[in-house]
């Protein structure tokens, strides 16, 4: 009887190892990427949080945000809502509910975003896809990394070796007294659309620095590969924040604050090496070599291991940079 039970106790536990090996719900857990149409990206990551499902996404343009729902339709189907309360009216207010449906096929996705129109009579449907990635691993070495021949991105006369990323929105970049100088502003009673830098060439991995001045209140961003936005902004004296300067934008805190006073002249260091970043702000090193798990808001690919170029924001707020030095990592 003993022996009996023993063999079934270990059925029953090769039973419930291999249904959970199998269970094919798990396969969504993770990290994904999006290509949205249009060419705009985004990020879904699926995880458990204590005991329930829970997920996080990025979507264009903004910060890394929690989900309002997630569920699992089927095996291969997952729907993920957004809400966000607006004013249609003096005196009304909606609720305005996006939903996203994910279809997984290996580690593909493919899915569409479904929202109400403005005048709730119909649906916009966004189109995407998108494919899992890898966790980033460990921290290289950056003691052992080996460097290129140093490149000089702004010539300190022109915008040669720079182009807008589309080049039917306005440029606000113009040099001035050997400065980089981005000042978007619109002429009275008219708003113009002004696009964002980026540079010609495109990279891989590198060290890349500069020095920028951003006015008080104001506000813009330095990507890394096209895909990475280091945050340029005018936090002095505020609590730290994934949103202050030399922040990862919504995703990496600066571990310390040292911003200088808006509209002085500051120094930062940038380093890209296998999806690790590291930022040194006016000397003082902030983000030490910490992962990154996708694509920041306003990203312009999705792909994490392509090489892409450096660019700067230009829709925001005025801004200056000189002495801009990106040196490749070998």
């Amino acid at each position: 009887m003993k022996k009996i039970n023993s063999i079934l106790f270990v059925v029953f536990v090769l039973f419930a190892l291999n249904s959970n090996a199998q269970d094919p719900k798990k396969d969504f857990f993770g990290m994904w990427t999006l290509d949205i149409e249009g060419g705009s990206v985004g990020w879904l990551q699926l995880h458990d949080n204590n005991g329930f499902l829970d997920a996080e996404l990025l979507w264009q343009g903004g910060s890394v945000e929690p989900v309002s729902n997630v569920y699992f339709v089927n095996n291969t189907t997952l729907e993920v809502t957004r809400t966000r309360e607006i004013n249609r009216s003096a005196d009304r207010k909606h609720v305005l509910t996006q939903t996203y449906r994910f279809e997984r096929k290996g580690d593909k996705l493919t899915g569409v975003l479904s929202e109400p129109t403005r005048d709730g009579v119909g649906i916009n449907e966004t189109k995407f896809k998108g494919w899992k990635l890898p966790d980033p691993g460990t921290a290289p070495d950056l003691s052992k990394v080996k460097f290129g021949e140093p490149i000089q991105l702004f010539n300190g006369k022109d915008l040669t070796g720079w182009k807008l990323i589309n080049p039917k929105q306005a440029n606000g970049f113009k040099v001035v007294d050997g400065v980089l100088v981005n000042d978007p502003v619109n002429p009275e009673g008219q708003r113009v659309n002004f696009g964002n830098l980026r540079t010609e060439k495109e990279f891989d991995d590198f060290k890349l620095t500069l020095e920028v001045n951003v006015p008080e209140h104001s506000n813009s961003g330095v990507y890394l590969r096209g895909m990475y936005e280091i945050q340029v902004v005018d936090s002095y004296g505020k609590e730290l924040d994934s949103h202050n300067m030399g922040g990862l934008y919504s995703r990496i805190k600066p571990n310390s604050a040292a911003e200088k006073k808006g509209g002085e002249w500051q120094t930062m260091e940038m380093i890209l090496c296998k999806r690790h970043v590291t930022v040194v702000l006016n000397g003082v090193k902030i983000i030490d070599n910490q992962p990154v798990y996708g694509p920041t808001g306003g990203a312009m690919q999705a792909d994490v291991s392509k090489a892409g170029p450096i660019y700067l924001q230009g829709d925001h707020g005025k801004v200056s940079y000189r002495n801009m030095v990106l040196t490749p990592i070998l």
